[in-house]
């Protein structure tokens, strides 16, 4: 079978054949005839290169300027997508071109259209203009007719008659000659009578006046009612249109109060302008803003002034006008009691003295039988008057509070104790009083102690310019013993003399206005301030400004812990109600409305916060160098102090401060009012400081984070305390301590009244263990309320040594019942260690 098999042998025609031997294996060769073709390359003609493009739309290449390897069907492929590209963008250019050209014949017809608006506006004005003009010369003809015919008329023979107007009747009411109405006479009098009736645009349709709306059914009034200006303003437009012209209103000006930003709709209405226009006039001047978003004070100027009013500028300072003083007349004074400031030298006795005035204990309530805080107090004398009593402390630290008693109060009973005459404290308090320019009253106390001698006290005052009345001076001195009561109705009665020649007034019915003796934060009750009305009346419900708080009270308690509704001149109330903890000393004013409270107390944050971060910081690079090389040089102790009132954390600070030298000094980065919270621990772990506690105790998550972070606690009753170990680890003398280690937490459930032991509480030990051995202290909120020694522990009906943790007990304290369910008792033991920070 030959390779054809009958078949023509496939070729390529108009190829050139050729051999080529193949060889396969075991010596196998095979003649192959191969046949190769020559490409054709085509010459376009010339001008036929147009007429292929636009036949076929393909366009063949110049071989010779063929890229390598680019195949024919790829050329063509190539030229096909470029012809149409270029297609595509001719399209494209032409749409663009249609879509430009309908662009600007829309634009023309826009503004045709505008233009014959604008040119029909002017039609229909000039209209209007020549209608009036018109009418105005009408009613002038009118006028000048009724004014001819009102005069005089010659006499006229009888048959002669009158010439009448169109359209009027004749005097006898019948028409010319008694000719019949005709219709047409009849349609133009209906159509007149249309033209005089009220419901044309700014009238009053009156035809549903007999009828009762449902408006007028639930309130009693006929819908909305016209106000006075409008009427007056309608009667005026009558008047001007009775007397032949129109004259327009004149402009008032007015004096725009302009702040440093205001809100669009307000200078609308400080001007009295529509909020429309004022937008308008904005709008013109390239602003855009609607009535409830601010300008600034600039852009507000230029459109008051556009308006023709006056601008008064007023600053941010001027929102506290509101509470600024107006002088009381005499007929509205009244008399109030005397405000007493007891003040004197630490444990020189004022608190056991006024104590004794007012039959109570509240030095056995003060850690260490000092005063840490101001009392105020109210007492009624013998003779039925009142007075208010501030009770100061004596220590060192507590100069400010001193300072404050001292500006507040109208007479100063200074205590000396006949055994210790004239101390530091007590010079320092003389020097108050005579700043504050306060009479003052010498107590001279403790003279049943065999050692006193009240000699020595006058001549000591002496050095002073201080001159008792047993000296011939003007100072009234008393001997008094706080133990015995001897001298406390002399002192009494030398203050109700010192009140009568002074004859103390206020004006109880007025806005009230107070100092701030004393703030703390109460967990309870929230922000908690002690008030003490100088002058109007503080009532429940009063919104309050004071410092950079303010509030609306809630509640008003009184010294003996009842609730009042109102508390008068020289009454000192705790008041409940405010946003945050205000500063000892701060001065509170009722306020007419919520807004502008928050708008004084605003303004007064931001101040107060401005003028710290200016006094902290260096304004120029020499003071920052200099301040950088001498904190280089000086060794700093960071403290956290956290106390129970703001007085209190007030006196550690500044107590603070005063320790250190050259070399070291005390810093206080953070002190506040309350317990001992977790943001106060992350704040000493960050900086490697001790956390002080005056009176308070850390929450539970507080504790937790201490103990995890290993950031110190240290917890203080007495001031003197606190002080005295700032200065020992300041200054590096550091011996061994007492300190307090915490062995147990016990939660009073029930409390139980048992005979001849008096109140039992019943607890559960939640945490530790609980001792007789112990120191143990009563919590309330985490504030401090005794501290002293069991006077039983029993489990059961025995008396034991020790309740472990999870086990029920009863506790009773040592000269202490004041026990409330709900209340923590902390057990803890003293012991002696090595200090080191």
């Amino acid at each position: 079978m030959s390779d054809t098999d009958g078949k023509k042998p496939l070729g390529l025609h108009g190829s050139r054949p050729g051999n080529v031997k193949q060889s396969f294996s075991h010596g196998r060769t095979k003649n192959v005839v191969v046949e190769t073709k020559r490409k054709r390359v085509v010459v376009p003609k010339p001008g036929g290169a147009a007429q292929g493009t636009a036949a076929t739309g393909v366009v063949r290449g110049d071989p010779s300027k063929r890229p390598a390897g680019i195949s024919e069907a790829e050329l063509e492929r190539r030229m096909r997508a470029l012809a149409l590209a270029r297609s595509r963008e001719a399209e494209e250019a032409e749409k663009r071109a249609a879509e430009e050209a309908a662009r600007a014949e829309e634009r023309e017809r826009r503004r045709a259209e505008i233009e014959a608006k604008e040119r029909e506006d002017r039609e229909r004005e000039e209209a209007l203009k020549a209608k009036a003009e018109e009418e105005e010369r009408k009613k002038r003809e009118a006028a000048e007719a009724a004014r001819k015919a009102s005069q005089p008329a010659p006499q006229q023979p009888a048959a002669a008659q009158q010439p009448t107007a169109p359209g009027e009747m004749p005097a006898g009411g019948q028409r010319p000659n008694s000719a019949p109405r005709k219709a047409g006479d009849r349609d133009r009098d209906a159509r007149a009578d249309k033209k005089a009736k009220p419901a044309a645009k700014g009238g009053i349709d009156n035809r549903r006046s007999g009828k009762l709306t449902l408006n007028q059914a639930l309130s009693g009034e006929g819908g909305r009612q016209r106000s006075m200006a409008q009427m007056k303003r309608k009667q005026e437009r009558a008047r001007q249109k009775a007397m032949g012209g129109h004259v327009e209103r004149e402009k008032v000006v007015r004096d725009v109060q302009l702040p440093e930003a205001i809100t669009v709709g307000e200078l609308a209405n400080r001007m009295a302008e529509r909020v429309a226009d004022v937008v308008k006039s904005l709008m013109q001047s390239g602003i855009m803003a609607t009535q409830n978003q601010s300008i600034d004070a600039d852009t507000a100027e230029l459109i008051i002034e556009e308006f023709g009013h006056r601008v008064v500028r007023v600053s941010d300072s001027d929102v506290e006008q509101v509470i600024e003083q107006v002088k009381d007349k005499p007929e509205d004074l009244l008399d109030r009691a005397p405000i007493i400031t007891v003040m004197g030298h630490v444990d020189h006795g004022k608190t056991s003295l006024l104590d004794a005035i007012r039959k109570t204990k509240v030095v056995s309530g003060e850690a260490g039988g000092i005063t840490q805080h101001i009392g105020a107090y109210q007492v009624e004398a013998a003779n039925g008057t009142r007075l208010t009593f501030l009770d100061t402390p004596g220590h060192a630290a507590f100069t400010s509070m001193r300072a404050r008693g001292a500006h507040v109060t109208d007479i100063v009973v200074l205590v000396v104790a006949a055994d210790d005459a004239v101390m530091p404290q007590t010079i320092e308090a003389l020097n108050h009083a005579k700043a504050a320019k306060v009479p003052m009253i010498v107590a001279i106390n403790k003279i049943d102690k065999y050692d006193a001698n009240p000699d020595k006290v006058r001549t000591d005052l002496l050095q002073h310019e201080v001159i008792v009345e047993k000296m011939s001076g003007d100072v009234q001195d008393v001997e008094v013993s706080a133990i015995t009561g001897k001298g406390l109705d002399q002192l009494l009665e030398a203050i109700a003399l010192q009140s009568e020649i002074l004859e103390l007034k206020a004006n109880p019915n007025r806005p009230a206005q107070g100092a701030v003796i004393e703030a703390q934060l109460d967990v309870g009750r929230g922000p908690v301030a002690t008030v003490l009305v100088q002058n109007g009346t503080l009532k429940r419900g009063d919104i309050f400004v004071v410092g950079e708080q303010w509030g609306k009270v809630r509640a008003l308690v009184d010294d003996k812990g009842e609730r009042v509704e109102e508390a008068g001149p020289s009454v000192p109330v705790e008041v409940l109600g405010l946003n945050g903890t205000p500063e000892a000393g701060d001065v509170l004013n009722v306020v007419a409305t919520e807004a502008q409270a928050r708008e004084i107390a605003e303004y007064r944050a931001n101040a107060a916060k401005e003028k710290r971060a200016a006094a902290g910081a260096a304004t120029t690079l020499e003071q920052l160098m200099a301040k950088a090389k001498e904190d280089q040089n000086v060794s700093e102790l960071p403290v956290v102090v956290k106390s129970d009132v703001q007085g209190s954390a007030e006196a550690i600070v500044q107590a603070m401060e005063k320790i250190g030298n050259d070399e070291v000094r005390v810093r206080v980065l953070h002190s506040g009012v309350g317990a001992i919270t977790e943001s106060d621990i992350g704040l000493a772990e960050a900086s490697g400081a001790p956390v002080f506690g005056f009176n308070v105790r850390a929450n539970a998550p507080a504790r937790q984070a201490a103990n995890q972070k290993g950031v110190e606690i240290r917890y203080y009753s007495v001031i003197y305390d606190l002080v005295d170990d700032v200065k020992a680890a300041a200054s590096g003398l550091l011996s061994n301590e007492i300190r307090e280690k915490f062995i147990g937490y016990a939660s009073i459930k029930e409390v139980f009244k048992v005979s001849n032991v008096g109140k039992v509480a019943g607890c559960l030990v939640t945490e530790g263990v609980a001792r007789r051995s112990a120191g143990v202290r009563l919590l309330r909120d985490n504030v401090v309320v005794h501290e002293g020694t069991l006077k039983t522990l029993k489990r059961f009906k025995d008396e034991v040594s020790e309740v472990q943790s999870g086990q029920e007990c009863g506790m009773a304290f040592e000269n202490h019942e004041d026990m409330r369910p709900g209340d923590v008792i902390e057990i803890f033991e003293r012991e002696s260690v090595e200090r080191s920070l």
